[in-house]
């Protein structure tokens, strides 16, 4: 299997062989359930869909029921379909994936919707530097965004322009991230640097190979 759902759980640091301080998220990968098994003969495309965490009965829908009981698996709040796979490592209904699909020391690739912002300006959104200065009669233009373009040519603002907007709140994806350390009993891994999100937010954690 190439990946699996988690929870990012928070930040920490361990230190290595050599007593070098390494920053590590820490997430909780699984255990995940096989829902769906997608077929190039059924749906067009070969794919797993996988299910993370448990949700209550009364907040789940009649089609998410069925859907769910199809499998033989109690209600879930996340899916996620993966279409890379081992072909030789076939699973079926109900199958539990747990975080030990990984190894330490292997690369691999994190999606998160990250923290939203709301509405910024140009020098926290874009990373503008402002006018730098007061002087020579500056009055509050440290953090404007200054001209946005010409007046009798084009007449407009191009698309494209940075400007103050909103900020935050999108996927994103993270590659090429190392695992640390795996603790098995406790389905974590912590991967070196950072993870998209807030504590407590979904991931999806993808074999970088």
């Amino acid at each position: 299997m190439s990946g699996l759902i988690g929870k990012k759980i928070g930040m920490t640091s361990v230190y290595d062989e050599n007593g070098k301080n390494i920053p590590c998220t820490v997430i909780e990968a699984g255990p995940c359930i096989v829902t769906q098994i997608r077929s190039k003969e059924k749906e067009g495309y070969d794919a797993i869909q996988i299910a993370f965490e448990d949700k209550k009965e009364k907040h789940t829908t009649k089609a998410e029921r069925g859907h769910f009981s199809k499998a033989g698996v109690t209600p879930k709040k996340i899916l996620a379909e993966f279409t890379r796979f081992e072909t030789g490592h076939q699973k079926t209904f109900g199958d539990v994936l747990k975080v030990d699909i990984f190894e330490e020391g292997e690369y691999i690739d994190v999606v998160g919707v990250s923290k939203g912002k709301g509405f910024q300006g140009v020098v926290k959104r874009h990373g503008f530097h402002g006018v730098g200065d007061a002087t020579h009669g500056q009055h509050n233009r440290l953090r404007a965004p200054g001209s946005i373009g010409a007046s009798s040519w084009p007449s407009r603002v191009f698309k494209g322009m940075r400007m103050a907007g909103r900020m935050g709140g999108n996927r994103v994806k993270v590659i090429n991230l190392q695992i640390v350390k795996i603790i098995t009993d406790k389905n974590l891994v912590l991967v070196k640097g950072a993870v998209p999100g807030s504590n407590g937010s979904y991931v999806i954690i993808e074999r970088w190979k």
